[in-house]
């Protein structure tokens, strides 16, 4: 099968090269082939075509179904995370009936619910953090992000199951916190249970315990069946389909799995990143400031959601630092031409959000950070798009924003930070997500008088 502008290093060179420096390999690529190319890192002998032109971006994201498909066997790398069941893994109507039933979980006047659930986790989390000493912001952010999941997920606050969940689930992703333990995903060899003291058979113990912890609040659940909770398992547990079917147990458990790996991992670093770059860049924390300033005591969650330099300051962040790298892989159904190339079936392409986010001219000057970009134009949802396209968007994109502009707005307007050092962080894989190397490594100056 030809595939367009098909990289000639080693295919297991590739595979190496993407998991351990994937920036560098995405980059290094590009410069040989700007908008589109065919990468040997899936495993498969005709590779993944890369894709960063938005106008190809948008023909692959708006003809889902037809011209490509999304299937979920594509994404078999997230399985031992997520399970069988996950919307991650769902194909064509069985897919589209479970957005249908998760999607309403992260709208309206729920997600107002839970702005004072943030914003007092947040003041929680940060003033526990010692003054004038070196703390880890991405540590701090994931307690933040892991307490938000766990409360708005399955409503569970302080005690003893918060605890045992907290500590699963902080076990379980952070053997992924490194590109060498990464690869265990990226190499099913590797994937062998060779007891508790190997690094997948521990992974495989951690889950069943995670297991049986959310299988036991299932069954909780199933038997309390109140109706007055608004927890997002509590909806999901009342949702029915068209056909009047509710989700089973193990669908449930899986639906779980993929909100807290894909919510409380993803959006900690997003905001990891926005200290960083708030603070590595005086005139953006300067300008923030001076927004946030204008709220007075920040009482009213969405007045803080619609502040126009704050949501820039996010945009941006997503921008040069997405947290995740590609769309969903899509597979060609019928032959199409894809910017002068032709693609047979059975092609799997995805867009490079990371590549496409760093083209020069979309976004002159792509390294710098500069927030007035999002003031200046309206980017389409194939020139930014951090949390993917089409019918693979990512369902928890309002929680996530929501979240990260509240949790910001409480720190800035709250706290006087500054960085420990001057060394800058780059961006390094962390399971299937870039993160920040070293974790944002910040101090804690004095409280900010509020106005």
């Amino acid at each position: 099968m030809q595939v367009p502008n098909l990289l000639k290093t080693p295919s297991s060179l590739q595979r190496f090269q993407w998991v351990v420096d994937p920036v560098g390999y995405m980059e290094n690529a590009v410069q040989q082939y700007p908008d589109i190319f065919t990468a040997n890192v899936i495993g498969t002998g005709n590779g993944l075509v890369f894709v960063n032109h938005p106008q190809a971006v948008q023909e692959i994201l708006t003809n889902d179904r037809k011209k490509f498909a999304a299937l979920g066997e594509n994404n078999k790398i997230l399985k031992p995370l997520v399970g069988d069941y996950s919307v991650f893994m769902l194909e064509g109507d069985r897919h589209r009936k479970r957005r249908q039933l998760v999607m309403p979980s992260f709208h309206g006047d729920r997600m107002r619910n839970y702005g004072e659930l943030i914003r007092n986790l947040t003041e929680k989390v940060w003033s526990q953090l010692p003054t004038d000493q070196t703390f880890t912001a991405r540590n701090a952010t994931q307690d933040i992000s892991l307490q938000v999941i766990l409360q708005t997920v399955f409503g569970v606050h302080e005690g003893e199951q918060s605890q045992q969940l907290r500590k699963q689930l902080a076990l379980m992703a952070d053997l992924f916190r490194s590109p060498i333990t990464s690869s265990f995903l990226f190499f099913t060899f590797l994937q062998k249970d060779l007891g508790n003291w190997s690094p997948w058979g521990k992974f495989l113990r951690d889950r069943q315990q995670l297991d049986e912890l959310l299988y036991a609040e299932i069954a909780k659940r199933r038997e309390q069946n109140d109706a007055d909770r608004i927890d997002i398992l509590s909806l999901l547990m009342s949702a029915q389909d068209e056909g009047g079917n509710s989700m089973t147990d193990q669908e449930l458990h899986d639906e779980l799995m993929t909100l807290l790996f894909a919510g409380y991992e993803t959006t900690a670093t997003a905001m990891a990143w926005a200290l960083y770059w708030i603070h590595k860049t005086p005139e953006v924390r300067e300008k923030l400031l001076q927004e946030l300033d204008t709220l007075g005591d920040l009482s009213d969650p969405m007045s803080i959601f619609r502040l126009p330099y704050l949501t820039a300051v996010c945009n941006e962040t997503l921008r040069i630092h997405p947290v995740a790298m590609l769309t969903f892989p899509r597979v060609v159904q019928e032959p199409v031409e894809l910017l002068g190339h032709a693609l047979a079936p059975g092609t799997a392409l995805a867009g490079c959000m990371y590549l496409t986010h760093q083209r020069e001219d979309l976004y002159p000057e792509p390294k710098q950070f500069k927030p007035e970009r999002f003031l200046a134009r309206q980017f389409s949802p194939y020139e930014f798009m951090p949390f993917g396209g089409g019918v693979r968007r990512c369902l928890g994109e309002a929680l996530a924003v929501f979240e990260m502009k509240l949790v910001l707005a409480t720190i800035m307007s709250r706290y006087e930070l500054a960085l420990a050092d001057d060394q800058p962080e780059v961006p390094r894989r962390r399971g299937v997500t870039l993160a920040p190397a070293r974790g944002v490594k910040m101090v804690i100056k004095q409280r900010r008088s509020q106005p």
